[in-house]
């Protein structure tokens, strides 16, 4: 190797104690075999890493959460993985009501310590997750109808380019870069190091619910959902996860930013909806309620088995046929983790239009997506070919896909992703990243 520039950080080495650990992640089936982590500790780490390994021509990958859903994102074989995990400061300024958090910090643990200082940031459904790259791809959560997207909150960052210079990013400076980072995808333009959120005031009190239906009452409960969910009050996030016909499980859960009183009221249409199993309404403190939803996982966590997902937007309601897709694919996908997921769209992540950020979904019901999942190397393929053919059966009801939950086999991923904004992407990508060295399956070209 060439030793003008050396590795800084935390450095672990193929070969070295700790490997093993340092390239496992969350979904084994994206697991390889890199050459070298770094594991940064300060924005030096990450200039020196890129310098080394632009002059060892060495493939070069980065990471936050360690929850990449597809081969080739945040780990590379024989390659360098730039992992900001252990960069993990959080600044809140409460009077300008705004948070700088390094780009280390995992979701849960971050909303938690903003909601103990009394305030809110939207988050997803698992605490393990990077904020790094789940801001990128926009960040869809619960919140989503009542404060909008992880990356709608997005008022600036600090980036590391390709040449290891550091850049800002506000509505001032460099003002298309953050409009890129509001959804444009993580890994495309450089090394995020830390954010600008604004945040807002939480809530005195929030409540939760969690309804259980018999399984094979599906369709019902889908259609009332569908109905339901995309126009009741902004202040209510809902997710609906339906899981393999042998798992058995169906479930409502979701989060509302008011008493539970009212939110009895609203949930009358799916309680009255089947023959429910179960039926949990409670109201916490805000915090309470976060810590309910997202409870506190080892980080960075692991699946139990390998798993494959798509994603899409419904941009109406499904009919009939396309629920006879779903059904088929819970009856022939038998993996422990397998299932469908839906989240309510409305409210704040409709308003605005698809091109004022990099993230363009914004005229959906809701978010659907569906994953299958395996124990044995054998039953790979199968898998991987159901996953697909699920997709192909929704299509004529579906509109793109969310780049957080990549699938490889989308072809024409730029429009699937980014719809109209894929072309202004590639330009942005021009200005920051002209030599494309930061490229991956389904990275972002530049556009000359």
């Amino acid at each position: 190797m060439n030793d003008k520039y050396h590795l800084t950080g935390r450095v672990i080495f193929r070969g070295d104690p700790g490997y093993n650990q340092a390239r496992k992640n969350w979904n084994p089936f994206v697991d390889t075999f890199p050459l070298v982590f770094v594991f940064a500790q300060e924005t030096k780490d990450i200039q020196n890493a890129l310098l080394w390994a632009r002059e060892n021509k060495i493939p070069i990958r980065f990471r936050s959460g360690r929850h990449a859903l597809d081969k080739g994102l945040s780990e590379v074989k024989d390659g360098i993985v730039i992992d900001v995990s252990e960069m993990k400061r959080i600044r809140l300024n409460k009077e300008k009501e705004i948070a700088i958090v390094e780009t280390g910090n995992n979701v849960g643990p971050l909303v938690k310590a903003l909601a103990r200082e009394g305030f809110m940031a939207p988050f997803g459904d698992s605490p393990t997750v990077g904020i790094g790259g789940i801001t990128m791809g926009g960040g869809i959560g619960l919140l989503q109808r009542s404060i909008g997207l992880i990356s709608d909150n997005l008022v600036g960052l600090q980036m590391v380019d390709a040449n290891g210079r550091v850049i800002q990013a506000d509505r001032k400076r460099n003002n298309d870069l953050l409009w890129a980072s509001q959804g444009g995808g993580g890994g495309n333009f450089g090394i995020n190091t830390e954010y600008v959120f604004k945040v807002h005031r939480a809530p005195k009190i929030a409540t939760v619910y969690k309804i259980d239906w018999p399984w094979q009452q599906l369709e019902k409960v889908f259609k009332t959902w569908q109905k339901w969910s995309p126009y009741v009050d902004d202040r209510l996030g809902s997710i609906l996860e339906i899981y393999t016909k042998k798992n058995g499980l169906l479930r409502s859960t979701g989060l509302f930013l008011g008493s539970k009183e009212e939110l009895i009221r609203l949930l009358y249409p799916l309680i009255n909806t089947g023959t429910p199993i179960d039926v949990f309404v409670k109201t916490f403190s805000y915090l309470g309620a976060v810590d309910y939803l997202i409870p506190s996982e080892p980080i960075p966590g692991r699946a139990t088995e390998s798993q494959k997902f798509s994603s899409t937007w419904a941009p109406d309601l499904l009919p009939d046929e396309a629920i006879g897709v779903m059904r088929r694919f819970l009856e022939e996908s038998t993996g422990t983790d397998s299932n469908f997921f839906f989240l309510n769209a409305g409210g704040a992540i409709n308003q605005p239009s698809p091109n004022d950020t990099a993230f363009f979904w914004r005229n959906s019901k809701f978010y659907l997506e569906w994953n299958s999942s395996w124990a044995n190397k054998y039953e790979e393929t199968k898998n991987l070919a159901l996953v697909e053919k699920t997709r192909r059966g929704l299509a004529p009801y579906i509109e793109g896909s969310y780049v957080n939950v990549p699938d490889q086999f989308i072809r024409d991923f730029g429009p699937a992703y980014y719809g109209s904004n894929f072309e202004r992407l590639k330009r942005v990508k021009s200005k920051y990243d002209p030599q494309n060295i930061f490229h991956f399956p389904q990275s972002i070209p530049p556009a000359f």
